[in-house]
């Protein structure tokens, strides 16, 4: 155990706060699978307890959301905990067969889908691409393989602001690092290409991305989050008002993880009604896709999820959404079609009305 991460569990004082907001233990009401219990057993572990089958369980049933670090009043940071013993169960050899799919997946076709295609596939229709720009639009895994037309239209909307891709993006490692595995290889290899590419600045449109480029990777190169882009850059977008009401879903690792509110909505309102959730902002709801417990625990995502869509606002057209695993956690137990901000905006372009 790292000697910040044994801080973290020295800072937690057992008062339950975390158990209020937990959602994997509003779900599953087992005291070892609430954050204090999580934060016990890892003294323990910390201690010299074994990592048997029924400690993994309960550490790896976790989307690592961090609303308990949210409101933890003494400030521990139980996630880092988490994430750290998840590095040690896969260093033991202790690893559940969806942390070894994953990090297998991943580190064999550059993806943790497993798909063996090029994730330049949606480039098909664009023809002069340049090979260095000063920024730079990281795809991400499900944008470049389940949601190639959210990626299409994204890349024509900033295309004017001196943009290329990655001749050969990996997995920014984000599935990696939150289940235990290393991600050193992935990250070297994308530092590589981006340097390569002559950029100043990296823009993610996954939250999961933006996450790991913005606090894993070397900060040489600046990263920003699109949303934070677009909001920079608004009056260049040319864009109509909509006669439609939206409300949006704050994902776990942009918006409680990077502080990401403001930007996501700016646009929105720019274009149409927003109507908030019932929880938002730094108190939103996970979806329950995150720290691969959409993959290891299908049922129990599916519960959160339920939850989270349960929240949506009556009279709104689209959820909306700046996370393709959130997007792709919601939409399939969502009566609202569930849409990507990018999305949104296309639909507000005035050159596509015209």
């Amino acid at each position: 155990m790292e000697e910040e991460q044994l801080r973290s569990i020295l800072k937690c004082v057992r008062c339950g706060t975390c158990r209020s907001v937990c959602p994997i233990f509003e779900e599953l009401g087992w005291e070892s699978y609430s954050t204090r219990g999580r934060m016990m057993i890892a003294k323990g572990i910390s201690e010299g307890m074994d990592l048997d089958e029924s400690i993994v369980d309960c550490i790896n049933a976790c989307t690592t959301c961090g609303i308990c670090e949210e409101m933890c009043p003494a400030g521990a940071l139980p996630p880092d905990v988490f994430e750290r013993i998840r590095h040690e169960i896969v260093e033991s050899g202790a690893e559940t067969k969806t942390q070894q799919e994953l990090r297998e997946n991943t580190l064999s076709t550059g993806n943790p889908m497993n798909e063996k295609g090029s994730r330049l596939g949606w480039l098909r229709e664009i023809r002069d691409i340049p090979d260095h720009a000063g920024n730079v639009y990281f795809v991400g895994c499900l944008g470049s393989y389940r949601y190639q037309e959210t990626v299409l239209k994204t890349y024509d909307l900033i295309s004017e602001f001196d943009v290329t891709v990655l001749a050969d993006e990996v997995c920014c490692g984000s599935p990696l690092l939150r289940t235990g595995s290393d991600a050193g290889e992935l990250i070297e290899h994308n530092v590589r290409q981006m340097e390569a590419a002559g950029a100043h600045t990296i823009i993610a449109s996954c939250a999961g991305c933006y996450n790991v480029l913005k606090n894993e990777y070397p900060g040489r190169i600046r990263v920003v989050h699109i949303t934070e882009f677009l909001a920079e850059n608004l009056d260049k977008l040319e864009l109509d008002r909509l006669d439609i009401n939206v409300t949006y879903h704050d994902p776990c690792h942009l918006g409680r993880a990077n502080r990401i509110f403001d930007a996501p909505r700016k646009l929105i309102s720019a274009v149409c009604e927003l109507k908030e959730m019932k929880t938002y902002r730094e108190n939103a709801r996970c979806c329950g896709g995150g720290g691969g417990v959409r993959k290891g625990y299908p049922e129990l995502s599916r519960a959160l999820t339920e939850k989270r869509v349960a929240e949506v606002p009556e009279g709104v057209d689209y959820i909306v959404t700046c996370c393709p695993l959130c997007r792709t956690n919601m939409e399939s137990f969502s009566k609202v079609p569930v849409i990507d901000l990018l999305d949104l905006l296309t639909m507000a372009r005035k050159v596509d009305k015209e």
